[in-house]
């Protein structure tokens, strides 16, 4: 059975590059700009990363044990059969 989700209309004044950025975003993704918008605030305000993510991030910030990555070689981690494979490279 279907629900129906009630809605409230709202009014907001954004800057103009923005709400282009909207439309554009809105055409590429096949949708209308109200179901864009609705559906980038769902996911900043409801969508928290997980503890795992959280800590990936951080490791990134921190810069502590990054490997340096060669693009010339992006087949050898796309087609590593393993993660030691990776590391290895």
């Amino acid at each position: 059975m279907a629900t129906t989700i009630k809605r409230k209309a709202a009014s907001f004044r954004l800057p103009n590059y923005l709400l282009e950025r909207l439309k554009t975003e809105a055409m590429r993704q096949h949708r209308s700009v109200n179901n864009l918008v609705e559906y980038v605030l769902i996911n900043s305000l409801f969508h928290e990363p997980n503890a795992e993510t959280l800590a990936a991030m951080e490791e990134c910030k921190s810069g502590v044990e990054l490997e340096d990555f060669d693009p010339n070689e992006l087949d050898k981690y796309i087609y590593a059969e393993d993660s030691e494979a990776v590391h290895s490279v």
